[in-house]
């Protein structure tokens, strides 16, 4: 009986010993930049959502699940405009367009621009369609009414149907700036105008006369998060757009996605405290994470 009470006793006595052994091996806990409260306000393009709940699930510790209950962006120019009414902080969208800019100067205020991730600008056409390469000359002629059928540069003998999307949306945007440049595109009719950005690739992947559509769009969106295996990206100069050609610069249409903030945030402001984590090594972790481009 007294060896079997001993014997109690010392298993007791070890079991203390590696309880507070446990206790004293507890990994610390990850110190976060922001709380869900104390985060700014974001706002930006459709495109960049995953993102946005990305960089909000990192930063504040909350889980990626839950990330998009406290984020909305209301699509490119309307971030813009509540950026500069001052009802938000920090947007994630591509570029600005001339009027934005004009918007801004009128209100008085200064965009501060940076990049955050690299983007392709590309264009597709539907999987039956041959084509799998244009030039960026062939682009333009297309759309300036110079080359109006496919037979034209190497497919078949159809009328090319060539989309464009609305004045002020992220993607025509980028299409003004880094594919026409100075030259103005011919007017797209209304039924070759569409408003949203999977209206677009929707138009490209139907079968209803989609193998003489052209559109175009952001590599992550069509990637990612509007997935269509009938719309088939295409090569431009020969090169494919990819995460790979598009870190590096080969392939011509390479962009990003861009955080902006008023120029007059404090340098202690929460925004701008955002604005430095997503260029930090977290926030690039954070971007590659959601599946975009990082910067270099």
């Amino acid at each position: 009986m007294k060896k079997i009470v001993i014997a109690l006793v010392l298993v007791c006595m070890l079991a203390a010993m590696f309880g507070c052994s446990q206790q004293t091996k507890t990994e610390p806990q990850p110190e976060y930049p922001f709380t869900a409260d104390t985060y700014p306000k974001v706002d930006g393009s459709t495109a960049t959502i995953p993102l946005s709940e990305q960089f909000f699930s990192d930063a504040t510790g909350v889980s990626l699940g839950d990330a998009s209950t406290y984020i909305k962006h209301n699509t490119t120019h309307n971030a813009y405009v509540n950026l500069i009414n001052g009802d938000c902080d920090i947007i994630f969208v591509t570029s600005p367009s001339e009027e934005e800019y004009a918007l801004a100067a009128e209100a008085g205020v200064e965009l501060e621009v940076h990049p955050v991730v690299n983007e392709g600008f590309i264009f597709m056409v539907n999987e039956k369609n041959p084509v799998d390469n244009l030039t960026r000359e062939q682009i333009v002629a297309i759309y300036t009414d110079q080359i109006t059928n496919w037979s034209e540069v190497g497919g078949e003998d159809k009328e090319i149907i060539a989309y464009q999307r609305e004045v002020n949306s992220g993607s025509q945007t980028g299409f003004l700036d880094l594919v026409m440049g100075d030259v103005e595109p011919a007017d797209a009719p209304t039924e070759k105008r569409i408003v949203g950005m999977g209206e677009l690739v929707e138009s490209i992947s139907a079968y209803d006369n989609s193998d003489q559509a052209l559109g175009y769009s952001y590599y992550f969106y069509v990637n990612e998060m509007y997935v269509r295996e009938a719309a088939k990206l295409i090569a431009v100069d020969g090169v494919y757009p990819s995460p790979e050609t598009i870190a590096d610069g080969s392939y011509p249409y390479t962009t990003a996605y861009y955080a902006v903030i008023r120029a007059d945030e404090p340098e202690d402001s929460p925004a701008r405290t955002l604005l430095n984590w997503t260029l930090s090594e977290d926030g690039q972790k954070a971007a590659k994470e959601a599946g975009y481009v990082p910067l270099a």
